[in-house]
């Protein structure tokens, strides 16, 4: 993290097509690192940043799901935008939280 980067939120959770893995919230950027757990000792090893998009590269975010809900993210990218779906705990929370950091880094 740059120095003048801070840490808004962050969770243990799953992404839809990359599996498990930390999701941190900054007030410049989202990332997802990709985790990898051993049940047998509950061990858990962080391995690469697997997602790291600017804030001002996010043009939608939004909430689904009954029973299993998730927070979603939609990306700009060359081929038009990429949706990334995660499965966190309090999906209200997450969207409430990354719809404010969106609207602060625009007013930036």
């Amino acid at each position: 993290m740059e120095d003048s980067e801070k840490k808004i939120i962050q969770e243990d959770c799953s992404e839809d097509s990359i599996g498990g893995g930390i999701l941190t919230l900054t007030n410049v950027r989202i990332a997802f690192d990709k985790t990898k757990g051993r049940i047998a000792d509950f061990s858990k090893k962080v391995g690469d940043t697997v997602i790291d998009v600017p804030l001002n590269q996010i043009t939608d975010v939004g909430k689904e799901g009954w029973i299993i809900k998730k927070v979603w993210i939609k990306v700009k990218t060359p081929e038009g935008g990429k949706i990334y779906k995660f499965g966190v705990y309090n999906t209200n929370k997450w969207l409430k939280t990354l719809q404010e950091a969106i609207l602060q880094n625009k007013d930036q």
